[in-house]
Order: structure tokens, then sequence, then C-alpha cells
């Protein structure tokens, strides 16, 4: 039998892996206990994914209600399946920066610590198997900010001059700039699956994602910006904007997307790699012009408010550069822009979400 450990598996981007992996005839053990629901209240709940894997996946899917900063739930679930795991695919995460700040000693547990636990059980008893990352852009913290912007109607733009217009590379530096406390414990765990790669020689890589999106996304106030931007949308909701006018413009990149990166990345491994992965030029937007299209969508209007004050170490303009990745796996492309997400994210929970109108 041959195993694939997802954590986080019943979050957004762990179900799809689950689902991927699973059909794609490894057996997946999820590792998930709800904590999102803990971090962002009952309405972020991911129960209701677990169930539907459970349902879907039947004996392919194997649940485990851990905490991956629980060493000896962790080695023994090692232990137990050991040279018969051919992959991690670790999602499980705190990941927001607002929440980060209200208990950094939680946040970077999870984060760095729980990290640092499945990397070193994977090279005691897996050393072989593929070990990926969910990192984020947020590594970068605000050094993004410093490039050349120019403020249009609906959104910021660099600066077309600029070597960066095709989007940020991975050689931006890490150093010298605010992350936020979620983006500081997000670094660490990055470097550390980096580490292992290269002084291990294990085969690893960190994708340092944009936003991560999809129809199953359990959007929240403080995390899941597409999801959360429909749900409120539909359900009449208020919405609040932070800062930069509304411009603020980010790439986002449909989970089934990211799944097709992480599965080429297991097909041909290699170690200590690092990967901007996002929508890149291909799917990216601002704020307003997202909130528009939410409207056209679902014809509804948006109830929102703008508070001038920006979240600490945001970015105004972020667009990943996927051309590494792209040059080491050339077969892997972006199928699903950002109009084609909200689409997808509205007609998959019309009846989960929207009210009727009166």
């Amino acid at each position: 039998m041959s195993i694939a450990i997802v954590t986080g598996s019943a979050g957004l981007i762990g179900s799809e892996a689950s689902r991927h992996f699973a059909k794609s005839g490894l057996t997946v053990v999820g590792i998930d206990n709800d904590m999102r629901a803990e971090f962002f209240g009952k309405e972020a709940s991911t129960k209701w994914q677990q169930s539907q894997l459970e349902k879907e996946l039947g004996d392919k899917y194997i649940h485990v209600s851990g905490d991956i900063r629980d060493d000896e739930m962790v080695e023994n679930l090692y232990k137990k399946y050991s040279s018969d795991i051919k992959l991690i695919v670790h999602t499980a995460a705190q990941p927001s920066h607002d929440w980060a700040a209200r208990d950094p000693k939680k946040d970077f547990t999870v984060n760095a610590n729980g990290t640092l636990n499945l990397l070193e059980n994977s090279r005691q008893f897996a050393k072989d198997a593929t070990f990926i990352f969910t990192s984020t852009n947020k590594v970068y913290g605000d050094t993004p900010n410093r490039l050349p912007l120019i403020e249009q109607e609906l959104r910021w733009e660099i600066d077309p001059s600029h070597q960066y217009n095709n989007g940020i590379p991975e050689e931006m530096s890490i150093d010298s700039c605010m992350h936020s406390l979620f983006g500081a414990s997000k670094v660490a765990a990055d470097i550390l699956v980096q580490e292992y790669g290269k002084y291990f020689d294990m085969n690893t890589a960190a994708f340092r994602g944009g936003c991560l999106t999809g129809p199953n996304h359990s959007g929240t106030q403080l995390h899941g910006f597409l999801a959360y931007l429909m749900k409120c949308t539909m359900t009449g909701n208020p919405y609040t904007v932070f800062g930069y006018n509304g411009k603020q413009v980010r790439d986002n990149i449909h989970s089934y997307d990211l799944i097709q990166a992480f599965d080429s990345f297991y097909r041909a491994p290699r170690s200590g790699e690092v990967y901007n992965i996002g929508g890149s030029r291909f799917s990216h937007c601002s704020m307003m012009e997202a909130i528009q299209m939410c409207e056209e969508i679902s014809g509804r209007k948006l109830e929102h408010s703008y508070k001038e004050d920006n979240r600490m170490g945001d970015h105004i303009w972020y667009v990943s550069d996927v051309s590494k990745f792209q040059s080491h796996y050339p077969d892997w492309k972006l199928t699903k822009d950002v109009k084609t997400i909200l689409t997808e994210i509205y007609e998959h929970n019309t009846e989960r979400w929207e009210e009727p109108v009166t």
C-alpha cells in the first residue's frame, strides 16, 4: 500500500490534494483536527468537508483527528506506515496574519514547530518520500510595496518597464522588511523545508502561494478573500475593505491548478526547491475589480465599507512570476482565471449561502 499523508486534509488545498492523490492510486492518511473553527469560528469549520471526503473516498481515505504539534501522535503515525509513505502534502497552518498577532506563540508552534515535526519524522521514517509544503508570498514581507507602483482607476499596477512586470520571482529578498508575525512563522517553516532538502538530500519543495482559492473554501473574514467576498455578496452580510483605496491587487490560483502543480513535482521531484506559485498575470484582480465581478455574477449588490488603515505588512500589488516552475515542469499550465473561479464559488455554494431576494 502506497501512502500519502495530507495535513489540513479537510481544508481547501488539503481536500483537493486528498481527492486527487486518492484517485491517483494512493491511500490518503488525512490529518485534520478542525482547528480552523478555533481560529475563525464555527462558520469556518471544515467538518463538512471531512464528511464529504470520507463518503466519497471510502477506504482510500483514513482520517486522523490529530494536531501536527503532537510529537507522539506524528511519530506513531510515521512508524505505522514508514516506507509505505510516498508523499507528504503539508497544508495545515494558522493562515491569517491578523490572527497571528492575537496569539503569536500558537501561530508559531503550528506553522513552524508543526512543520519541523513533520520534516524530522519524514527524515527518520520516510526519507525517500516527496515533501510538499504550502508556503506563502508573505515570506517576502512588505518588500513588494517598494516596487514602482502606479495608481489607476480600479487598481494599483507596477510600472510596465520594471523587470517584475510579469510578476515577482523567487529572487526577491525576504530580509529587512516587515513580514507580520504570520509571515515570520511561515518563513521559519519555509527555510526548514529548504534546509531538510539540501542538508539531508530529501525531495522537498516550498510553494510560495498567492491567494489560494476555490469553491470548497470555508471562507471567513480573516482568511479566504474571494470565497468570503462572494459569500457576503450572496448573503447580504457587510464586507470591509482595508486600505489602499480598495485597489490592492492579488493573483488567485484555483486549488485544482495548484494540485496539478503538486502532482507534477511529485512525479519528478527535486531537492530543496522554492517556487512562487499563483494565478500570475493569467488570474489576478484588485479588490474593487473582484467586487464588481461578484456583483455581476450574483446579480446582487455588495454592502461594503472602507477603512483607511491597511493590514500590517499587507501587499499593495502582488502577482506571482511562475516561470521558474513552468521551466521545470513545462506541461503544467493555469486553467482557471478569476472570473471562472468566482463563478464556480457562486454555483457551488448557492444552496448553502444564497438568501432569497425580498
